[in-house]
């Protein structure tokens, strides 16, 4: 597995990590996984895991409800295996109670232990609050919840950076503007058809964050063409986003590239994303997303491409 474009690297805002421009991203990792329609094997996992040790990215992203604690798992199955070369970036996120929806500071408490224990690690480089979107901003920053609880284990040692990781733009500006967090997690809002983060991205950026954007495929609808989808971002899309696909597909075509190879590099070449968070589930896809790194994209297809982003009312908006 080689690619130029996948061994650069690049400062992951003031939390000082060197990292990749595309990072393995394992939600689909468990046993079933219904929002992204499949199922992922543990040797799968694992072999996928192995195979980012030995290649040209150097970040694994996860989070203690993905697969219900089954992408974690997996994962420590791989780091106790094989250690990852020095400087490698495992990050996972802290997840409301799956049962209760709490999100209490004791909660975060046992969402970072249960972590560590599948991973089999004592410390994190980089911890994340994951989707605060399920409680307010002023209950996610009160007195004994949430933030102050991962405030307090970035003070403690045992993570070394603290992010935020969520849905609604227009919420983790709410958090990005604190200036308590290192780094941010937006997913499904900066892609080929969709720029409701824009703002966000920008804003993060000027603050110095570390900026992830995931899930640029929206679900998969961008990832082939003809398209075997219609929805996006968990949701059936709208006629006029389809529409744009269709015709973005077509314009990829006539250039010869393939829409997916679009799809990821409109993030990978934005200047405040540092790393862009790809779902991988076996060691064929990953080699295949390093490759699309170097599919070479001309300036006329780009701007083709911007002509055809569909009108901010077929955004996600939020």
């Amino acid at each position: 597995m080689t690619s130029g474009a996948a061994t650069r690297r690049v400062t992951l805002g003031r939390t000082g990590l060197q990292v990749s421009p595309v990072t393995v991203g394992t939600a689909a990792w468990g046993v079933t996984s219904p929002d992204h329609g499949l199922s992922v094997s543990e040797d799968d996992a694992v072999e996928t895991a192995l195979a980012a040790f030995e290649g040209p990215l150097t970040v694994l992203d996860t989070s203690n409800n993905y697969g219900r604690g089954e992408s974690e798992r997996r994962i420590g199955l791989a780091l106790a295996e094989r250690t990852p070369p020095e400087g490698f970036v495992v990050q996972t996120k802290l997840d409301r109670d799956p049962e209760t929806g709490s999100f209490s500071a004791d909660r975060m408490r046992r969402s970072l232990e249960e972590s560590l224990d599948r991973l089999g690690l004592d410390r994190l480089p980089l911890l994340f609050l994951h989707d605060p979107e399920h409680i307010t901003f002023d209950e996610a920053m009160a007195e004994g919840g949430p933030v102050q609880a991962l405030l307090g284990m970035r003070d403690e040692g045992v993570v070394s950076h603290v992010g935020i990781a969520g849905g609604p733009a227009s919420l983790l500006r709410r958090f990005v503007d604190t200036g308590l967090f290192d780094a941010l997690i937006t997913h499904n809002r900066f892609t080929l058809v969709d720029r409701t983060a824009d703002e966000l991205l920008s804003a993060a950026s000027a603050a110095g964050l570390g900026v992830y954007n995931a899930a640029v495929y929206g679900g998969g609808l961008l990832s082939t063409w003809p398209r075997m989808s219609d929805r996006y971002a968990y949701g059936t899309a709208s006629p006029e986003l389809l529409a744009a696909v269709d015709a973005m597909g077509a314009a990829c075509e006539r250039y010869g590239v393939p829409l997916i190879a679009a799809a990821l590099q409109v993030s990978v070449r934005d200047e405040r994303i540092h790393s862009t968070i790809c779902g991988m589930v076996s060691p064929q896809q990953l080699d295949q997303t390093v490759r699309l790194l170097d599919v070479e994209i001309p300036n006329e297809l780009w701007q083709e491409l911007d002509a055809l982003r569909p009108h901010r009312s077929t955004w996600i908006g939020d």
